[in-house]
């Protein structure tokens, strides 16, 4: 059982800036970020595979950055230029094995097997 932690959520002003954690028990192969607005259903934000490989969703590229800490148990998503539409609650997602996660596959939720219970971010115009 991995059990994962997140941190770095808050309210900030659009145009500003967050950075999501998460901490894992143990090392996971492939790990990602999804977010959660009121109403809408669960969205991949970004993925990164044990290769470095990454995945973001179009929404985000150029703004969001996912990386894992020198410990490869912990994941980060640097976030700039936050927009309003960004609100919602983020999770981090693993998947131990990597198994049939790979390309856009990274984005899907049920590809993955363990959740962190969510940091609220809010944006406000």
């Amino acid at each position: 059982q991995v059990q994962l932690v997140e941190s770095g959520g808050g309210s900030v002003q659009a145009g500003g800036s967050l950075r999501l954690s998460c901490v894992a028990s143990e090392y996971v192969y492939c790990m990602a970020w999804f977010r959660q607005a009121p109403g809408k259903e669960r969205e991949g934000v970004a993925g990164i595979a044990w290769d470095g490989s990454t995945r973001y969703a179009d929404s985000v590229k150029g703004r969001f950055t996912i990386s894992r800490g020198n410990a490869k148990n912990t994941l980060y998503l640097q976030m700039n230029t936050l927009k309003p539409e960004d609100t919602g609650m983020y999770y981090c997602a693993a998947e131990p094995t990597c198994g049939g996660i790979w390309g856009s596959l990274m984005l899907v939720p049920s590809r993955y097997k363990y959740w962190g219970q969510g940091t609220q971010v809010t944006v406000s115009s």
